[in-house]
């Protein structure tokens, strides 16, 4: 049975098929005297599958761009595929962004700001997709750090000396941890360098399972109307991006990686090159059933 998923961006991926050429054949000629020729027949064009759809992904912030992605899928014959991004304001909501092409798929991006949008998507033959809004807050841009002048340091007593920081191999549970030692191993076939494991980005990971298994819910806005950017700055950390996957019902750390690389909306926070930190939290409910998420960080 398919996990349920859930990640701030989703892409879709699609194979287009098309019908072979019909083969020709011509009649030979003879001396006789020319007959009426024989009508021919005109190709009757292969009709559209009914399960030719369209569908949209909700929009999402991602290196600190606002990006939707729409796809045109089981179709036979191609058609023009267009998408808008449109913001939710009081009266008639504007179109922000729109492009279209030819082609089963397009990506959309557009300059963050904030607000709540949503995605449109119609092909020409008048199939139509919309996503769900989104209320998408922007990052804030990295602040620039102020040089200090430098000055001697007298080493402190031993007395005085402060406790050692957590490390990143002991933050969290065995069973996170493990989903970090996993995420990592893939990154590094992408290029990209390991991520460390934040006891703050886990705190409100961790949180964020915690709650969704004690509520019955899956969603990445908690119930009281908090977001992930949200849990994330209560926790103190600051960074200049974030991003964020969930899953639901997954028995294993291998199971729930390999479910979100199998993703293109999971698999792309997770292979994000500009992440420096993640938080992992897996929380089990009532029945035993562990509600597991990943918060990624940039700083």
């Amino acid at each position: 049975m398919r996990k349920p998923l859930g990640a701030l961006a989703a892409v879709l991926s699609l194979a287009a098929c098309g019908p072979s050429p019909a083969e020709l054949q011509a009649a030979p000629t003879v001396s006789a005297p020319a007959e009426e020729p024989a009508p021919t027949s005109t190709p009757i064009p292969t009709p559209e599958p009914d399960d030719c759809r369209v569908s949209v992904a909700a929009p999402a912030i991602t290196a600190r761009t606002i990006q939707t992605s729409a796809v045109r899928r089981e179709c036979t014959r191609p058609a023009l595929l267009r998408v808008r991004i449109k913001r939710a304001v009081p009266g008639e909501d504007p179109v922000v962004k729109s492009g279209a092409v030819r082609e089963d798929r397009i990506t959309l991006k557009m300059p963050c700001k904030a607000g709540t949008y949503y995605a449109v998507a119609t092909d020409y033959r008048s199939r139509a997709a919309t996503s769900k809004a989104v209320r998408l807050t922007c990052p804030a841009p990295k602040p620039t750090p102020t040089p200090t002048p430098s000055a001697s340091r007298t080493p402190a007593p031993a007395a005085t000396a402060k406790k050692p920081a957590e490390t990143a191999s002991s933050v969290g549970s065995a069973l996170e941890r493990e989903v970090v030692r996993l995420t990592n191993a893939e990154r590094a076939k992408g290029g990209c360098r390991a991520l460390t494991h934040d006891a703050k980005l886990r705190r409100a990971a961790f949180g964020h399972s915690a709650d969704m298994a004690e509520n019955d819910y899956f969603d990445h806005d908690s119930q009281d109307g908090r977001d992930m950017m949200d849990r994330i700055r209560a926790t103190g950390f600051g960074g200049s991006a974030w991003a964020e996957n969930i899953a639901m019902g997954q028995r294993s750390a291998a199971a729930v990686v390999r479910d979100w690389m199998n993703s293109d909306g999971h698999r792309q926070n997770i292979m994000n090159c500009s992440y420096t930190h993640i938080g992992v939290g897996a929380a089990k409910d009532a029945k035993g059933q562990i509600y597991w998420t990943q918060d990624f960080g940039a700083r």
